[in-house]
């Protein structure tokens, strides 16, 4: 067992804590945009695989006060890097920061924890020297308020990088923030989703894989299933149980953009995703929007005024919103935006929000519940 660490998205803390329960994580310990929890080889790969949340998973080597580098040597010197890592592997200090501490240098802090680790390598190993040329273990340290947690990444790139995404739009959605967006939403697969701003499709695309139960990480690989420490009969179990686990279900997503590059790059993103026969993109408007015979859950990233609109562009779309939108009837809608004014602007006040992050900038989800929805669906892209 080992205790272990995955951030996340700040809002996204309850969704990452019942994926974790999920996947057998057990001693759950929430902080604001990160989970603590103990678990074995199979619960680090499966989070791997399955969590549509976390931005990485994370083994805890250390967490200690670092109010100077004396500090941060000795701690790290404690970090038991030998249970993992043997003595021509690489441990590259490849990822920190510091936040509210008295040290602030970066690479003075990467190059103090490395030295401390080499030293507890070389007493470990009994060896003069390191080649570190075989497998790569990274190393990442959050220093806050001047205490020190010291990880090994499980993952490699960042969780949110599914696969699917190699280009994107102008301001596009953080697959992690869709995947949790669809999960507050509520979205089952007899649900019929739609997204009128669909940029590069990312919304619809994770929509789609939770409704199919595919997991993110399915079909990808993580540096930790390298490592000679671990099993990777393990790793090749939990990805194999991953895809029999997908469903092949009949599912209906829609997405519009007015802008036509749009529309073809969210089709391409869909065929790498594997979900491209069950969406349906269009160029359209939002002006032009009309709701189908039978229910749909909208969830939807408007531009906001911040990298493409000024506040009176972004205003002038939310108005239009209100006008296409407003009586909800039967439908149901999803919206994240900076835009504080937004319900006012709409026209109707939210039947729920809460706070969410794109990125680093603080937004807002408000949740607009419509009539019970029926189970037949036919197609809005026909209206």
């Amino acid at each position: 067992m080992y205790r272990l660490t995955a951030p996340c998205l700040f809002g996204l803390e309850k969704t990452l804590s019942f994926e974790i329960k999920r996947a057998g994580g057990t001693n759950i310990a929430m902080k604001d945009g990160r989970a603590f929890f103990d678990g074995d080889e199979s619960v680090i790969a499966k989070m791997n695989i399955t969590s549509s949340a976390a931005e990485r998973v994370q083994i805890v080597l250390g967490e200690f006060n670092a109010f100077d580098f004396d500090g941060i040597f000795e701690g790290a010197k404690n970090a038991p890097i030998e249970e993992f890592a043997g003595r021509e592997d690489a441990f590259p200090v490849a990822k920190g920061h510091s936040l509210n501490s008295k040290i602030t240098s970066i690479p003075a802090i990467q190059r103090t924890i490395k030295k401390a680790l080499a030293e507890r390598m070389k007493e470990k190993h009994r060896a003069e020297s390191l080649p570190e040329s075989k497998n790569t273990l990274p190393v990442h340290f959050l220093l806050q308020k001047n205490i020190m947690l010291l990880t090994l990444d499980t993952t490699g790139p960042s969780l949110h990088k599914r696969g699917y995404r190699s280009r994107s739009g102008e301001a596009p959605i953080r697959e992690t923030l869709a995947a949790g967006m669809v999960d507050l939403a509520h979205v089952r697969s007899s649900d019929v989703i739609c997204d009128p701003f669909c940029g590069s499709g990312t919304i619809l695309i994770e929509a789609a894989m939770k409704q199919l139960n595919v997991a993110p990480g399915m079909n990808r690989s993580f540096i930790a299933s390298r490592w000679d420490c671990f099993h990777k009969e393990i790793w090749e179990r939990e990805f194999r149980e991953a895809k029999e686990r997908v469903k092949n279900e009949n599912i209906a997503l829609y997405g519009f953009d007015k802008d036509g590059d749009a529309v073809k790059l969210a089709e391409e993103n869909a065929w790498k995703a594997g979900v491209n026969k069950h969406i349906k993109f269009l160029k359209r408007e939002i002006k032009d929007f009309k709701y189908p015979e039978t229910s749909v859950k909208i969830i939807t990233n408007p531009p906001y005024a911040q990298r493409m609109l000024t506040e009176e562009e972004a205003d002038g779309i939310y108005r239009v919103m209100g006008k296409r939108m407003l009586p909800l009837g039967k439908n149901s809608l999803f919206v994240i935006t900076s835009r504080e004014s937004f319900p006012e602007i709409f026209g109707k006040n939210a039947d729920k929000e809460r706070k969410l992050y794109n990125g680093m900038l603080k937004c807002r989800f408000y949740s607009y519940f419509g009539e019970r929805p029926e189970k037949a669906y036919d197609d809005p892209a026909k209206k």
